[in-house]
């Protein structure tokens, strides 16, 4: 399984993980800076509102768990990520996992298109790759679609607070052997009823085409 983070953890680690691909420049990032990537409005769900001191909790959490440290010696510390290192998993991996701390639950199609900004993702079939990677590894799974939708979504396993109820299993649909009997076959059942219920009547004596008589409240 892997770690296990709050959701002020998973914020932080998904900042960390954003600006380390989009804004290599100002990377490592400030306590500042990391909070502010947490508040910010664009590509975040849900909205934040975190002072340095949760995001100073948060991330003492991730020094903690081995997934996040500080570089010193500067004129202000600065906090970097270790999720290539400590989960092994490939870049296009983490830019898809970082999207999915940041945004929650989303389609292949929307993964696609916002973890391409963090590391260059060609197809579906490029997404799909890095999703099956994050499956195998533990650090997702599938739920169904969002209200009004019809597309199934993945979702991120790390913050067991943000955790959604998994898709059921697909259910296959029936053999040919087990539906439900043709046209034909209904019609050779009749057939065979029928000649049961006759000779039935011939042995009880009973004419079937007869036209039943008055009965004696009617006489």
């Amino acid at each position: 399984m892997p770690d296990s983070l709050n959701s002020h953890e998973a914020r932080v680690l998904g900042v960390l993980i954003e600006k380390a691909f989009t804004t290599p420049d100002q990377y490592p990032l400030t306590l500042n800076a990391l909070t502010n990537g947490c508040n910010q409005k664009s590509n975040r769900n849900p909205q934040a509102d975190y002072g340095e001191a949760e995001v100073t909790v948060a991330l003492d959490g991730l020094r903690f768990k081995h997934i996040a440290g500080a570089l010193t010696g500067g004129r202000a510390e600065r906090w970097r990520h270790t999720a290539l290192e400590h989960f092994g998993i490939s870049e296009r991996a983490l830019a898809v996992l970082g999207e999915l701390l940041l945004r929650g639950a989303q389609s292949r199609g929307e993964l696609r298109t916002r973890a391409s900004r963090m590391q260059p993702i060609g197809s579906l079939e490029e997404l799909a790759e890095a999703v099956n990677e994050l499956q195998q590894a533990g650090f997702v799974q599938r739920i169904g679609p969002a209200p009004g939708s019809r597309a199934e979504r993945w979702q991120q396993l790390l913050s067991e607070e943000d955790v959604q109820e998994a898709a059921p299993a697909e259910v296959p649909l029936p053999s040919p052997s087990t539906r439900a009997p043709q046209v034909p076959d209904l019609e050779a059942r009749v057939t065979h009823l029928e000649q049961q219920l006759t000779l039935l009547a011939k042995q009880l004596g009973v004419d079937l085409g007869a036209t039943p008589g008055p009965s004696p409240e009617e006489t």
